[in-house]
This record gives C-alpha cells, sequence and structure tokens, in this order.
C-alpha cells in the first residue's frame, strides 16, 4: 500500500456487527466526516398501524470518506463501542478503496429511498457481462454503469468490485447512451 493512502481521502467500506451502523453515522456526523449508508423505505405494523420508516438496506455497511489514519485513531480510541472491520481486498489484503466516481454514482442510484433499487452482495451477483453505458435523462441522468437485464427488466447496474452492487429501477433504452471502450 502507498504511503500517501495513510493520509489522503479516500472511500472506505466498514463492516460494523449486530446492525449498528446507524449509531457509527451518527457518531461520524457529530465528528464532521462524510460517510453514506444505503437506505430505503420499509412498512412495518405498529400498534395496528402501518408506519413507514427509513432503514438501512444493507445491515452492517457504512462507507467513510476519510483517511486510513483517522478510520485507524476511531477504531482504537474514539470512545465508542462498535467493532469496525474494514472491507478488505483479498488478493492485495488491504482495505477495499473505492473510487470516488464509482462512489458518486453507487451513491445516485441508492441515495434515492423512494426508487425500487435493487442490492446485490458480491457472491450472489452472477449477471452476464452488459454494455457500459451512461444515462441521459431522467432520475438517474448522468449515472454510468452496466445495463443489463435484471428480474425482466433493463437496468443499469452499478458495482463496487468486492462490495456490493445497486440496480436501478427500469431504464428506456432511449435514455443510456453507450460510453465507447476507450473512454473507461
Amino acid at each position: 500500500m502507498n504511503k500517501d493512502n495513510n493520509y489522503s481521502l479516500n472511500w472506505y467500506a466498514l463492516r460494523v456487527t449486530y446492525s449498528r451502523e446507524l449509531l457509527l453515522k451518527e457518531y461520524l456526523d457529530t465528528e464532521g466526516i462524510e460517510n453514506f449508508i444505503p437506505m430505503h423505505y420499509e412498512y412495518r405494523i405498529k400498534d395496528g398501524r402501518r408506519i413507514r420508516k427509513l432503514v438501512p438496506a444493507v445491515h452492517n455497511l457504512v462507507f467513510v470518506h476519510t483517511s486510513r489514519n483517522r478510520i485507524d485513531w476511531i477504531k482504537e480510541s474514539a470512545g465508542i463501542n462498535i467493532p469496525i472491520r474494514y472491507i478488505m481486498n483479498r488478493e492485495y489484503r488491504q482495505p477495499v478503496i473505492i473510487p470516488d466516481v464509482q462512489m458518486r454514482n453507487f451513491m445516485a442510484v441508492s441515495g434515492n429511498y423512494d426508487q425500487a433499487v435493487l442490492y446485490f452482495e458480491p457472491s450472489g451477483l452472477t449477471l452476464p457481462k452488459g454494455a457500459r453505458v451512461r444515462i441521459t435523462g431522467g432520475l438517474f441522468a448522468g449515472v454510468e454503469g452496466e445495463f443489463v437485464r435484471v428480474c425482466h427488466d433493463r437496468r443499469v447496474v452499478v458495482s463496487i468490485e468486492g462490495v456490493m452492487a445497486v440496480a436501478t429501477t427500469f431504464i428506456h433504452p432511449s435514455l443510456v447512451e453507450i460510453i465507447p471502450s476507450g473512454n473507461l
């Protein structure tokens, strides 16, 4: 690992245990550290009434935009009693660093709570290789990903390698443009 990565700002995927991702998010927010948890609305019955509640779409996962040293400091001495682990790249035995563009695309799709987006774990994602596309219109305009058929619909899948993937709602082919292979 490059020593500069210890001090430069990067996106890291962190695991917490026992669905305590919202506690970690609250702490990171008070420290002024940018973070992201994919959320969605869920309906629950409480006292005979149907209530809509915003909950994490994927439990135990928090994306954090800071330096590795700062995360290590939080893990060791921050005073929060939450076990935090990096999601590791098994090949290099280093924490997964998510490129800013990839994270921006991921946040654009999964940050829309009202849309029926699908989340996939890396082990459960066996999609055929699709064309690399950019969405040109609609709610997800500007998002780049792979255009594939998922659940009988054409969707754009944005994946964070080794962590997870998210698929948009149905995207009409007229709203996408193919990205030439030289522009990846």
